[in-house]
C-alpha cells in the first residue's frame, strides 16, 4: 500500500453515525483513552485492542481484548482509531486499507485515512475544526474561538429552525427562499422579537440610538464602533473585577487576555472571541508588536475590542505601550485600572503596606530584571519603607542578597504571598535571612513578596475580629486585650 506523504489538499468533512456500529480503537495508553471518551457518547459498539490498558479504558465498559492487534480485529468495523506506536499504526492502516475502512491514526498522518476533527457541541449544534492532522494544537486554538463565538441561545436556535422547517416543507416552501426567511425569523428572536415556540412577535424590537454612542449614567458605556478597553482583571478572583470591566468585558467581540486571567473572568464575555496573548516566565508568547497590531486591526474593522490584563494595566503590565500604539495609530481607546497584586495579595493576607508607627511609605519593584530592580533596592533606606516586589519568587535569594549587602537586617519580617486571592492560596511569613530558603508550595503562580516591619502584623486584625466576633455578647467581651489593640491599631 502507497501512501501520500501529504495529507489530501481537500478533506470532505462528515459527521458519522456511530449508534450500534462497531468502532475499533488499537492501543491502550492515555491518548487511546481520550480517544475513548470522545466516543462514548456515539452509542457506538466500542472495542479496544492492546496489550496493556489505561485504567480509564479499563473501567470504560468497552469491550476489552488485551493482547496485541490482529487482522481478525476488524471483522464487522465500521471505523477504526489507531493510537498505539507508529509500527502498530501501520499494521492497523494497511490491514483496514485492505478492507475498504477509514482509519484515525492519532497524530500519525501517514496511516490515517481520515482525521478527527477539533469539536464544540452546544445545544443540538456541533462544529468539529481539522487541520488534516498537520497542525492539531492550532485545531484546538480555532475550537476555542468558536466556542466562544457561540451563542448561549444556540439551542433556541435549532428549536426554531426545526420549527420553520416542517411548516416550510408542508407548504413546499423553495429552498432558495428559506435562508432568508430563517435568518429574520432568528434576527427577530435574537432580539427578543418573538418567544421561542411562538409566530407573532412578543414585543416589538428595540430600536438603535440615533447617536453614535449609547451613554450610561457618567458616561459608563464607551463609543460605538471600533473601540479598545484596556482593562485590568485584578489579582485572579473574579469578584474583585470592577463593575465597569465587567460590563466592557459583556460588550466585548474581542478579548485578547493574559496567561493569568481566570477562565472565571472571562465567562464575562459571554459573545466575545476570547484570544490567549499572555506571558509566562520560559514559555512562547505572543510579542508585544503582534499584540498592538490585533488591538489596532480589529477596532478599525469596528469591534468592541478588550485587552485583558492581570493586575492593573499600568503595573509592569505594559499597558502604557498599547496606549501609546494605539493613540499613534488613532484608535479610540480608554483604560480602566484593576487591582493590583501589589496591594491586594498584601491586603488579603493581612498585611498593611502602610502603618502608622511602621511605615509611612511603599515602593513596588519587579523581581524579573536585576538590572531594573537593584537601582531602586539600593536607593531605599534600609526599614524606612515597605518593599512589595513583583515576579520577585524566582529570584528570592539574589533579592535579599542585595538588600543584606545595603545594610537590611536579616531579622526583618518578610512574607511570600502565592496565587493571591485564588483558592490555591499559600502565605509563608518569616525573615529576610530565612526568605531565600522559604519552603513554598510546588504551585505555578504568581507571587508577591512583601520585606518590612508591617509584615509582623500579618493575620493579627483577622484574629481579632475572629475572637471578637466569638464573643457572646459585645465586640470585645472575653477577647484578649492585646488582640482587640491590635485590631483597633491594624
Amino acid at each position: 500500500m502507497t501512501r501520500r506523504a501529504e495529507p489530501p489538499a481537500q478533506l470532505h468533512p462528515l459527521f458519522l453515525d456511530l449508534s450500534g456500529r462497531r468502532v475499533v480503537v488499537v492501543g491502550g495508553g492515555a491518548v487511546a483513552a481520550g480517544k475513548l471518551a470522545q466516543l462514548a457518547g456515539t452509542g457506538a459498539d466500542l472495542l479496544v485492542v492492546a496489550p496493556s490498558l489505561h485504567p480509564e479504558i479499563a473501567a470504560s465498559g468497552a469491550h476489552l481484548a488485551r493482547r496485541p492487534f490482529l487482522p481478525e480485529d476488524l471483522d464487522g468495523a465500521w471505523l477504526v482509531v489507531a493510537a498505539a506506536t507508529p509500527e502498530v499504526n501501520r499494521a492497523v492502516a494497511a490491514e483496514a486499507e485492505r478492507r475498504r475502512l477509514f482509519v484515525n491514526a492519532v497524530d500519525d498522518p501517514a496511516s490515517a485515512s481520515a482525521s478527527a476533527g477539533g469539536v464544540v457541541r452546544r445545544g443540538g449544534v456541533t462544529v468539529a475544526i481539522s487541520t488534516g492532522g498537520r497542525a492539531p494544537a492550532l485545531a484546538g486554538l480555532l475550537r476555542e474561538g468558536i466556542e466562544a463565538l457561540l451563542p448561549e441561545q444556540v439551542e433556541t436556535w435549532v428549536e426554531r429552525a426545526e420549527a420553520l422547517r416542517a411548516g416550510w416543507r408542508a407548504e413546499r416552501v423553495a429552498m432558495a427562499d428559506r435562508r432568508p426567511r430563517l435568518l429574520q425569523a432568528l434576527n427577530e428572536l435574537h432580539h427578543g422579537a418573538v418567544a421561542p415556540g411562538g409566530d407573532a412577535p412578543a414585543r416589538p424590537p428595540p430600536t438603535a440610538p440615533a447617536s453614535d454612542t449609547a451613554p450610561e449614567p457618567g458616561g459608563a458605556r464607551a463609543p460605538r464602533g471600533g473601540f479598545v478597553s484596556i482593562v485590568g482583571a485584578g489579582p485572579g478572583d473574579p469578584e474583585l473585577l470592577t463593575v465597569k470591566a465587567v460590563r466592557r468585558l459583556e460588550e466585548a467581540e474581542l478579548v485578547l487576555y493574559d496567561a493569568l486571567v481566570s477562565a472565571e473572568a472571562l465567562r464575562h464575555a459571554r459573545h466575545a472571541h476570547c484570544f490567549l496573548v499572555g506571558k509566562r516566565a520560559g514559555r512562547p508568547s505572543v510579542k508585544q508588536e503582534t499584540i498592538h497590531g490585533m488591538l489596532i486591526q480589529a477596532a478599525r474593522q469596528g469591534k468592541r475590542v478588550v485587552r485583558l490584563k492581570a493586575g492593573d494595566p499600568f503595573v509592569f503590565g505594559r499597558g502604557g505601550e498599547e496606549v501609546l500604539a494605539l493613540a499613534e495609530a488613532g484608535v479610540p481607546h480608554e483604560v480602566i485600572p484593576g487591582l493590583s497584586a501589589a496591594l491586594a495579595a498584601p491586603a488579603l493576607a493581612g498585611i498593611p503596606v502602610t502603618h502608622r508607627g511602621l511605615a509611612t511609605g511603599f515602593t513596588v519593584v519587579s523581581g524579573h530584571a536585576e538590572e531594573a530592580y537593584r537601582p531602586v533596592l539600593m536607593a531605599v533606606r534600609p526599614g524606612a519603607t515597605t518593599l512589595v516586589v513583583l515576579m520577585g519568587v524566582a529570584t528570592r535569594a539574589r533579592l535579599t542578597q542585595l538588600l543584606l549587602a545595603a545594610g537590611w537586617s536579616p531579622a526583618t519580617p518578610a512574607a511570600v504571598l502565592l496565587a493571591a486571592s485564588t483558592p490555591d492560596a499559600a502565605t509563608w511569613v518569616g525573615t529576610l535571612g530565612a526568605l531565600p530558603d522559604a519552603p513554598l508550595p510546588a504551585l505555578r503562580a504568581p507571587g508577591t513578596l512583601v520585606i518590612g516591619q508591617v509584615v509582623a502584623l500579618a493575620g493579627t486584625a483577622t484574629a481579632a475580629v475572629r475572637q471578637a466576633a466569638a464573643a457572646p455578647d459585645t465586640p470585645t467581651a472575653g477577647a484578649p486585650a492585646e488582640a482587640a489593640e491590635a485590631a483597633a491599631q491594624a
